[in-house]
């Protein structure tokens, strides 16, 4: 079932990042805007266009059958919807020859996965698979989310 759930991401991934695109085609931004769970490529994504808006979690490796990538997305989409309430935006790059934006900007060797804040500050890079709910404290750690978190207390009072 995972090896399934993790063939139909990077079909979806695959169909995304194809040549043949639309002009009525929404931005990477508002396709995750539309849908917290949406997976993107990093080849169609500039990190930038996310300060202040989500988290990016990247995931790198050279190649979509390194068993550490496989690993790592089947923790993560079983697990979708605690990253949107983080606002959290999966990014994927298995492409190293594609030289996307994410790749340049973070440089990864082989799998790794890099959590960057919404300022746009890398906040980890981890070289092994992580577990949402590890993901999760580090970013209910941070200052930015305890003020959301207070915030939406606030508006549900």
């Amino acid at each position: 079932m995972a090896k399934r759930l993790a063939f139909l991401v990077f079909a979806a991934v695959a169909a995304l990042s194809g040549p043949a695109r639309s002009a009525e085609e929404a931005s990477p931004v508002a396709r995750w805007e539309a849908d917290h769970s949406v997976i993107l490529n990093g080849a169609e994504v500039t990190l930038s266009d996310f300060h202040w808006i989500a988290r990016p979690l990247v995931v790198f490796a050279d190649s979509p059958a390194d068993p550490r990538f496989q690993q790592q997305m089947d923790l993560l989409t079983a697990r979708l919807n605690e990253l949107a309430e983080r606002d959290v935006v999966v990014i994927v790059d298995t492409d190293p020859d594609a030289k996307s934006e994410p790749r340049i900007t973070l440089r990864p060797r082989g799998f790794m996965l890099a959590l960057m804040a919404k300022d746009g500050n890398v906040l980890f890079r981890k070289p092994l698979p992580w577990d949402v709910r590890e993901i999760g404290r580090s970013i209910d750690k941070l200052p930015l989310r305890q003020q959301e978190i207070r915030d939406r207390r606030a508006l549900t009072q």
